[in-house]
C-alpha cells in the first residue's frame, strides 16, 4: 500500500480532505435513501460501510493533525476537520431518511437470512437509532442532535486547549536539587540568569515531582500542572456534563452512566459494586503504605501532613531505600530505541510478526518513525505503525494510540490497516539518548498493545475493526502487554546499558520486580477516585460541578486536596466520549487483562503457541464477538478476579 504523503498538507488540504470526503459519503447516503426497489444489505448497510470508512480515512489524514502537527495552522485545520468528522459520523444515527431506509431492510427476507459480521452490524445500527432518539417526536431528536453536536464542539475545543497549554517555573540552582545532571543539561534556560525553566510537560514534571528535593518547588509546580487549561477547560467541562445529563433525560435514561453504559460490559451497579468490593481493603492496605511514606518525610524533618506534591518523591524515595532501586540507574538500561527494538523482537516471536523501519515515510514530523509489519509465515505486509514519541509545542500531551485507517475486507483483499502513537518521552540529547523511565517503557508497552489490536485485526467491516470493541474491554489487549515488562527473562533480552551495552544484572531485575507491588494499594485508591469522579459527574441526579465533585472526592485518594486547583480542567478522559461515564474501564479491563496474562504464566510467558491462540482468539476478533465470549473463547472459562486481586494485594474472590 501506499502510504499518505503528510509532508505535502497544507492548513487548505487538511480540512479538506475530511470535508471532501463527507461530500462524497453523502452522495453514498442519499444513494441508499433513494433505493426504489427490494432492499438488500448490498443496497442499503454496504454503502453506509463505504462512506464510513471514507471518512475514517479521511480523519487519519486531516483530523488527526490537530493531535500532532508542529504547524500551528494545519493543527487549527485538523481540529476544524476533526469537528466535522465528528459531527457527521455522530450525526448518521440522527438522519430520519436513514434510519427509515435500515428500518424497511430490517423487515426484509434479506435481513433475516444474515449470519455474523453483518446481522452485528444491523443490530448496532437498529441500536444507535434507538439511543439517538429515533422513537421520540422530531422535536425532541432534533434537540438531542442539537446537545450532540455542542458536546463535539466542547471535546474538540477542550483537548484543543489542553494540547496548546505551555507554562512551567524558571527554577534556581537550590531548587533543582536532586535532579540529575541528564535532566538538568535538557532544560531551556529561564529569563532570569542562573535559572533553568521547568514545564508542565510530563519530560519535565515527572522526573520533577519524583527527585527534587525542594519540597516547597514541588508544591509550586503540582499547582501548575493541576490548573493546565483551567480558565477555559473547568467551564467547557461544567457545560458538557449538564448537556449529557439533559440529553440522557431526553432520551429516557435516569443517568448519563446509564446511557453511556449500555453499549458496554457493565451498567452502574455492577462498577458499583467492583468499586464497593475493593475499597475497604485498598484503603486498610493505603492507611500502613501511607503511614511509611509519612515516617520518610518526617525523617527529612518536615513537620506536616504528606501532600499530594509529597506523594510521587517519597514513593522513589522508599523504592530506592527499601528496594535499591534507584529510578535513573533503571533508566539507564532502558534507552528508547533498544526497547523499541526489544518490544519489536518479543511481540514477533508471540505473535509470528516482523517489523522493518519504513525508509523515508514522509510522516508529519522528523521525530515520526514509521514501521511496515509483516505477517511471519506468509511474509506479507498487514499493517504500517507511526511512532510520534517525544514532546513538541501543541502536540497532544500525554500517550495514545489512534487508528489512521482500519483494516477491512474489500473486492481485492484484505485492506491495510494504518495505527499511530503519540507519546511524551524524553528526547535524545548530544550527550545520551532518550532514556525511559521503567514506567514509561511500561506505557510504551500499554499502548503498543492497541496497536496490534489495530494491526492483527481481521474483521471484515469498520464497525468491528481492531479497537472498535466495547469500550471497557478495549484496554484489555493494552493492559496484558503492561505483564512483559516485568518478567525477568523478557527485560534481560533487550534491557541494556546505554553506556557499556551491559545488560540490566539479575539483582537489579529481582528488585524492580519485588518493588512493582510497593505502593499499591494508594496507586490503586487513586484509580478508583478517577473512577468514582467520572461516575461522580455522569452517575447522579442531575449535573454536578466539576470542581465541587474534585474536592468532595480526591480524600478517597488518602491524600488532602491541593487547594485552588481545578482537577477537571486537565482530566482529558472527559472530553472523550469513550471515557466519560467510562474511566472505570481501566481497572475493570485490568481485571480481564491479568487473567489473560495468568495463561501466559502457567504456559510460557513467552509461549509462541499461546500468544498465536491470543492473536487469533482476542486480537484478530476485534469487535465482531462481545468481549465476554472472547475473554471465554481464549481461557476456556468464565473469567476470574483472582490474579488481578492479588497484584493489589487483596487475596482472591474466595479469601
Amino acid at each position: 500500500m501506499t502510504l499518505t504523503d503528510y509532508t505535502t498538507l497544507t492548513p487548505l488540504s487538511a480540512r479538506g480532505v475530511v470535508q471532501d470526503a463527507i461530500e462524497q459519503a453523502d452522495r453514498l447516503i442519499s444513494g441508499v435513501v433513494a433505493v426504489a426497489g427490494p432492499r438488500t444489505y448490498e443496497n442499503t448497510l454496504a454503502p453506509v460501510d463505504r462512506a464510513i470508512t471514507m471518512t475514517n480515512d479521511a480523519y487519519g489524514v486531516g483530523g488527526f493533525m490537530a493531535q500532532v502537527h508542529p504547524d500551528e495552522a494545519i493543527r487549527a485545520a485538523g481540529t476544524e476537520a476533526e469537528e466535522l468528522h465528528s459531527k457527521w459520523a455522530a450525526g448518521l444515527a440522527f438522519r430520519r431518511d436513514l434510519y427509515e431506509a435500515v428500518d424497511g431492510y430490517r423487515q426484509t427476507g434479506d435481513a433475516a437470512t444474515l449470519t455474523g459480521e453483518r446481522r452485528r452490524n444491523l443490530e448496532f445500527w437498529l441500536r444507535d437509532f434507538r439511543r439517538a432518539g429515533q422513537d421520540l417526536p422530531r422535536a425532541d431528536r432534533e434537540h438531542v442532535e442539537h446537545l450532540r453536536n455542542r458536546l463535539i464542539e466542547i471535546s474538540v475545543a477542550f483537548e484543543r486547549n489542553l494540547a496548546e497549554w505551555e507554562d512551567g517555573i524558571d527554577m534556581t540552582p537550590d531548587e533543582l536539587t536532586g535532579l540529575p545532571d541528564g535532566y538538568l543539561e535538557r532544560l531551556e534556560p529561564g529569563r532570569q540568569g542562573g535559572t533553568r525553566r521547568v514545564t508542565v510537560d510530563y519530560p519535565d514534571y515527572v522526573p520533577f515531582m519524583d527527585q527534587a528535593t525542594d519540597r516547597e518547588a514541588r508544591r509550586r509546580l503540582q499547582f501548575k500542572f493541576l490548573n493546565r487549561a483551567a480558565a477555559g477547560n473547568s467551564e467547557l467541562l461544567n457545560e458538557a456534563v449538564e448537556l449529557r445529563w439533559e440529553m440522557a433525560r431526553r432520551l429516557g435514561y435516569p443517568t448519563f452512566a446509564e446511557y453511556a453504559m449500555e453499549a458496554k460490559m457493565a451498567d452502574p451497579a455492577a462498577v458499583a459494586d467492583f468499586y464497593t468490593s475493593m475499597l475497604p481493603g485498598l484503603t486498610e492496605l493505603g492507611r500502613a503504605e501511607l503511614a511509611t511514606l509519612q515516617t520518610l518525610m518526617e525523617r527529612d524533618g518536615v513537620a506536616d501532613t504528606l501532600q499530594q506534591w509529597d506523594w510521587s518523591y517519597y514513593d522513589a524515595t522508599q523504592r530506592k531505600q527499601d528496594y535499591g532501586v534507584d529510578d535513573n540507574e533503571v533508566a539507564d538500561y532502558f534507552p528508547l530505541d533498544a526497547v523499541v527494538a526489544g518490544m519489536f523482537d518479543i511481540c514477533g516471536d508471540m505473535f509470528g510478526i516482523d517489523f522493518a523501519e519504513v525508509a523515508d515515510p514522509r510522516a508529519w514530523h522528523p521525530d515520526v518513525a514509521v514501521y511496515a509489519i509483516s505477517d511471519r509465515s506468509s511474509g506479507d505486509v498487514i499493517a504500517h505503525y507511526y511512532a510520534d514519541l517525544h514532546p513538541r509545542p501543541g502536540k497532544f500531551s500525554h500517550a495514545a494510540c489512534w487508528r489512521l485507517r482500519a483494516g477491512i475486507a474489500t473486492d481485492d483483499g484484505y485492506r491495510h490497516p494504518v495505527t499511530a502513537v503519540a507519546a511524551n518521552f524524553t528526547k535524545p540529547t548530544a550527550g545520551s539518548p532518550s532514556l525511559l523511565k521503567h514506567d514509561e517503557a511500561v506505557t510504551l508497552f500499554h499502548e503498543f498493545g492497541h496497536v496490534l489490536h489495530n494491526a492483527l485485526t481481521e474483521a471484515a467491516l469498520p464497525r468491528f475493526s481492531g479497537t472498535q470493541t466495547e469500550r471497557d474491554f478495549v484496554e484489555a489487549p493494552s493492559q496484558i502487554m503492561e505483564n512483559w515488562m516485568w518478567e525477568p527473562e523478557v527485560l534481560q533480552r533487550f534491557a541494556r546499558h546505554y553506556r557499556t551495552g551491559s545488560p540490566i544484572p539479575s539483582e537489579l531485575v529481582d528488585k524492580m520486580v519485588a518493588a512493582r507491588d510497593q505502593n499499591v494499594a494508594l496507586k490503586t485508591l487513586r484509580q478508583v477516585f478517577y473512577g468514582h469522579y467520572d461516575l461522580a459527574l455522569h452517575g447522579g441526579d442531575g449535573p454536578t460541578d466539576v470542581d465541587s465533585a474534585y474536592y468532595q472526592l480526591v480524600e478517597m485518594t488518602l491524600f488532602p486536596p491541593h487547594p485552588d486547583t481545578h482537577f477537571g480542567a486537565s482530566f482529558g478522559h472527559m472530553a472523550s466520549d469513550g471515557y466519560v461515564a467510562g474511566y472505570y474501564g481501566y481497572l475493570w479491563s485490568k481485571v480481564y487483562g491479568d487473567d489473560m496474562f495468568s495463561v501466559f504464566v502457567g504456559e510460557g510467558v513467552l509461549n509462541p503457541a499461546v500468544g498465536a491462540r491470543y492473536r487469533e482468539s482476542i486480537l484478530a476478533k476485534g469487535g465482531t464477538r462481545d468481549g465476554m465470549d472472547l475473554l471465554r473463547g481464549f481461557l476456556g472459562r468464565d473469567p476470574s478476579p483472582d490474579a488481578f486481586l492479588e497484584k493489589i494485594g487483596l487475596g482472591t474472590a474466595d479469601g
